[in-house]
């Protein structure tokens, strides 16, 4: 099938000039009907595999991200350290392989109590999102992760989640004890840390893939 050059051209508009990675349904509303989406995203991935930025897919949508190996040339050398706390921490890693799960599971499952405003600096960064509410009393909130998740993090999806070694590395799992399992819920033979909720001051955003030990 031919690749119609104008539809091309608007899907690679769409898509740059957007903050946020583009849904294809959100394509698709800017294209003659029967345009095929697929290849003409494909057709861009290719495009771009050898540029300085390529196409990426970030959990439903797409976007241009700079190309992973020119990291290290784009690095400055002034750098900001902005990290959470390690409760805030351990609350994201245990939203992103339990999801959707409600803050009474969170604090079963960290052993302390979650203190007030911990989700919300995760909400705010645009990492964790309103999943719905549970079918039991109370019908408490779940909470799930986001596309912002993904994007900030670098996965595709949340399969490319570190798996349990890479957690044990982190400091996120302690392989000694026998509880809830992370990397595929299998691994029954680990559990999360049980630490006190600190009192440290909950600073702006968590510094770049120091998370579940992406990039370290």
């Amino acid at each position: 099938m031919t690749i119609d050059p104008q539809s091309l051209r608007i899907v690679e508009a769409l898509i740059f000039a957007s903050a946020e990675p583009v849904s294809e349904r959100a394509i698709a509303e800017r294209l003659p009907e029967g345009a095929d989406i697929p290849q003409l995203l494909a057709e861009l991935e290719t495009h771009y595999a050898a540029r300085g930025f390529t196409l990426v897919r970030r959990g439903d949508g797409w976007a241009f991200r700079t190309a992973a190996d020119l990291a290290e040339s784009l690095k400055v050398e002034r750098t900001q350290e902005r990290r959470l706390s390690r409760a805030a921490i351990e609350t994201l890693a245990i939203i992103a392989y339990h999801q959707p799960v409600t803050r009474a599971e969170i604090e079963e499952i960290r052993g302390v109590a979650l203190s007030k405003g911990t989700i919300d600096i995760l909400f705010a960064a645009g990492w964790i999102r309103p999943k719905g509410r549970r079918r039991t009393p109370g019908r408490p909130l779940t909470w799930a992760t986001s596309d912002g998740f993904l994007d900030h993090f670098g996965l595709e999806s949340l399969s490319d989640l570190p798996g349990v070694k890479e957690l044990e590395a982190a400091g996120l799992l302690d392989a000694r004890a026998a509880a809830g399992a992370y990397g595929n819920r299998a691994a029954e033979d680990t559990r999360l840390v049980d630490t006190a909720e600190e009192d440290e001051p909950q600073l702006d955003l968590l510094d770049d893939e120091s998370l579940l030990g992406i990039g370290e």
